[in-house]
């Protein structure tokens, strides 16, 4: 029994691991070769944004279901059956595009919809995880995501700089993204489905009732689209604004992934000893500064630097608030859901929001519309202070 519980801890850490990272590696795989889709295509900036809605309306359409079905059938067989969908639907796109914009867009569809959905299981099974190790290790699991994105953005650039073509460089890496996460599922511990103390269940329609998870979820947008913009755009943005070669802006997006990677990784160490707070509204500082200088950088080194800084910034905010959202574990499932909801809509409007800046000044000037709401989060961070230090507040202003 002893040994049981020394290694399950193990095994489901590695497990959860390895399913951060092969998501990371699909979504730089795609993100990668945008800029070649986009030519064959001949899309302009507005069309591409409209092209890439395709994406975040498939993850808002699986995302309000994703925490009953989490529920119902548990994180690993989500996960699983999720991550086929995903290798099937980039297969597809990375066919389809030679056919036109309509197969695109429906397997953008259906390749958002997996994403939704394997992210709130993937995150219900990483809070569970936390929470039998004891530590503020949410953030190093997301790091697991962006040292698949730099693999994946690296292995981008190489294959774009020796002319491999799309297709097969998308369904090879679909096929290896779909093989090691269904194994990698077996590893996870059962889901932390208690009933609330008063007997039943905890619903989502509950959950979009709380004021705290609403205001977490407006968080998470803000630094959704804080990064979700550095992934669709700052390639674009390299290549149209600055001039650059497709290698060297796909190189200034592994920097940015890079940076948000070691952002992450040695996260935990300073939630741990400074809180989330502090630590939070530290990097949205951070993040702003980075993009104001990618933006109105007057050279390509300077606007690598603000690329840097942009990542950088932009590391903590989404792990931290599905970790806020899963502070109760018999309420995690749907307020996860919830969360990831408000989040994805950075998703749904930021490729055209971006994209019409795009037309109409630049893409870099388009960025712009991102640092509103990193001041904006920079105001809403007490909403995910952690229960602990929350009560110690609480009892520190009723003079305790």
């Amino acid at each position: 029994m002893s040994t049981v519980e020394t290694s399950e801890p193990r095994v489901s850490t590695r497990s959860v691991y390895i399913t951060f990272i092969f998501l990371g590696v699909a979504m730089a795989t795609f993100a990668s070769r945008i800029p070649q889709i986009r030519d064959h295509l001949g899309l302009s900036p507005s069309e591409l944004g409209l092209v890439l809605l395709a994406i975040a309306a498939g993850s808002i359409t699986s995302l309000p279901l994703a925490g009953h079905l989490v529920h119902r059938f548990g994180s690993r067989a989500m996960v699983g059956t999720m991550a086929v969908m995903l290798g099937v639907s980039l297969s597809a796109a990375a066919i389809g595009y030679h056919f036109g914009v309509v197969p695109v867009v429906v397997a953008l569809y259906l390749y958002g919809f997996s994403t939704g959905a394997w992210d709130v299981a993937m995150n219900v099974q990483a809070a569970v995880v936390e929470r039998k190790i004891g530590r503020s290790i949410m953030s190093r699991f997301h790091a697991g995501y962006s040292i698949g994105t730099v693999a994946g953005a690296l292995v981008g650039a190489a294959v774009v700089k020796a002319g491999i073509g799309v297709t097969w460089h998308v369904v090879l890496a679909c096929l290896l993204v779909t093989g090691a996460v269904v194994v990698s599922v077996r590893g996870f511990v059962p889901d932390e489905t208690e009933p609330e103390p008063g007997g039943g269940t905890f619903s989502a329609l509950a959950a979009w009732r709380e004021p705290r998870t609403l205001l977490i979820g407006v968080f998470v947008l803000a630094f959704a689209l804080t990064e979700g913009a550095g992934i669709d755009w700052i390639n674009i943005a390299l290549i149209d604004d600055y001039g650059t070669t497709a290698a060297t802006g796909t190189l200034a997006f592994a920097l940015f992934l890079a940076a948000m990677t070691v952002g992450r990784w040695y996260g935990p160490n300073l939630l741990d000893r400074y809180g989330r707070v502090p630590v939070l509204r530290a990097l949205a500082v951070i993040g702003l500064g980075g993009l104001l200088i990618f933006v109105f950088g007057p050279s390509t080194p300077v606007a690598f630097a603000g690329a840097l800084l942009w990542g950088l910034g932009a590391s903590l905010g989404f792990p931290v608030g599905m970790s806020a959202a899963a502070d109760e574990p018999s309420r995690a499932p749907a307020r996860v859901g919830v969360v990831a909801s408000i989040g994805y809509c950075a998703f749904l409007g930021g490729p055209p929001l971006i994209g019409f800046l795009g037309d109409h000044y630049t893409v870099s000037r388009g960025l712009l519309a991102v640092a509103m709401l990193l001041v904006l989060s920079i105001v809403l961070t007490p909403a995910l202070r952690e229960p602990d230090r929350a009560a110690g507040a609480a009892r520190s202003d009723l003079g305790g």
